[in-house]
């Protein structure tokens, strides 16, 4: 009986000490569980957890980004005056060619047999025509003289009573028939001289046809660049048919439509940085040199041209290049990212600002705009949150912020070319 008591009194101490430990264990347990709910209920109180944004003032740029296309300040197309074969072609695409410079050349036969026509014929005017008619009349000259001379001695002789009347009428009328033949021969030579109509004529037919033979020869009439060729050897032409296209030598311009919207924003002189699509890594500077006057009525768009000087070698007529145009800059601004903002007008918007833990809805005025900042010119103060979703909430709810860190000029240049404009 005694052992067993005393089995009996040391296992009471025993249980008496896991009980304590038990207890204080539900203690802890009760505690934490009290916590946690607490802290759920705190956190359920502060409301969910969203993405937002601290105003923040930084510099801002504010860019149009478009795409356009790269243009010449003309493009002349050359074609023939004429109908003939042609026999070479002396230029290929790419080719620079200056005022002068031969591109291809026609087959003339015909033509080169018309000025050898009018050569000979002139030659024939100056070396044996003009010279026989010069020779007659001296010669009618001489007989008229011979004949004047006869009519005088017959005249004596018939006061001497030596000869007949009949002798003295026949020398007067061989003296008459020889002035006439003077005067016939002195009309031939005066209308076969140095500068008379008949040499003219002779003239103008050798300069017709040397011009038409020139014509077959088909050359540049400006410096530029040869784009395109539309004619091989053996090619029949035609008056009015294009066998090049030559761009003129000048400033390289970019030609980019912009939506109309856009045009309180730009003005001359401002500058632009552009990349080629097809060489993305050598970015080039433009500025702006040409604002279009009127707007196209189809798309709503206006036209502008960027002037390229000097122009990358690389850039090639009609090649698709991006452009962004900057349009204005603060040193200082206070900005929030595009995405934050709830559109209403021009210039107006809404976002959503935490004040003590709660949404409210707040009018924002805003300023310069950015490929993803805006400027904020009324309505937020430097340090406000915002949310960046402006529609994830409602006005009143609590809710807790994660700022997220704002847009850099390196992001912007990286990331999209999407603009804060609604860009054709």
């Amino acid at each position: 009986m005694k052992d067993a008591s005393g089995s009996q009194a040391s296992m009471q101490p025993r249980q008496s000490l896991f009980g304590r430990i038990a207890y204080h264990y539900k203690k802890i347990l009760a505690a934490i569980l009290i916590l946690a709910l607490a802290l759920w209920l705190y956190r359920h109180w502060q409301g969910p957890l969203l993405p937002g944004y601290r105003v923040e003032l930084r510099p801002l740029v504010q860019t149009v980004v478009a795409s356009g296309r790269v243009v010449t300040p003309s493009r002349v197309q050359v074609g023939s005056e004429i109908t003939g074969v042609v026999l070479e072609r002396r230029v290929w695409e790419g080719d620079r060619v200056a005022p002068g410079d031969v591109l291809a050349v026609l087959k003339a036969d015909e033509l080169q047999a018309r000025v050898r026509e009018a050569e000979a014929a002139l030659a024939q005017l100056e070396r044996v025509t003009r010279p026989q008619a010069q020779a007659a009349l001296k010669q009618a000259q001489v007989q008229l003289e011979l004949a004047s001379r006869n009519v005088r001695r017959q005249r004596e002789l018939i006061q001497q009573g030596s000869t007949s009347q009949a002798a003295l009428d026949q020398a007067e009328e061989a003296e008459t028939v020889a002035r006439v033949a003077l005067q016939r021969l002195q009309l031939e030579a005066d209308a076969l001289a140095p500068g008379s109509p008949s040499e003219l004529l002779l003239q103008e037919k050798l300069a017709a046809a040397r011009a038409a033979l020139a014509q077959s020869v088909i050359r540049s009439q400006v410096a530029g660049t040869v784009l395109t060729r539309h004619a091989e050897p053996g090619d029949l032409v035609q008056p009015g048919q294009v066998l090049f296209d030559i761009a003129r030598d000048g400033a390289t311009e970019i030609l980019v439509p912009l939506d109309e919207e856009h045009l309180q924003v730009l003005q001359l002189g401002q500058s632009a940085r552009c990349v080629a699509d097809a060489y993305p890594a050598q970015p080039f500077a433009a500025k702006l040199s040409f604002i279009a006057l009127r707007v196209d009525p189809q798309l709503g768009a206006v036209e502008i041209r960027l002037r390229v000087d000097p122009a990358p070698d690389f850039l090639r007529q009609d090649m698709t290049v991006s452009m962004n145009l900057e349009t204005g800059r603060r040193a200082r601004a206070l900005v929030l990212p595009n995405d934050a903002l709830l559109r209403t007008g021009a210039n107006q918007a809404e976002v959503l600002v935490i004040r003590h833990g709660e949404v409210q809805r707040q009018p924002v005025r805003l300023g310069l705009e950015s490929l993803s900042l805006t400027e904020v010119v009324e309505g937020l103060a430097d340090g406000d949150l915002v949310l960046a979703d402006p529609a994830t909430s409602a006005v009143g709810e609590r809710v807790r912020v994660t700022p997220q860190a704002l847009p850099t000029a390196a992001d912007e240049r990286s990331g999209s070319r999407e603009s804060p404009f609604n860009f054709n």
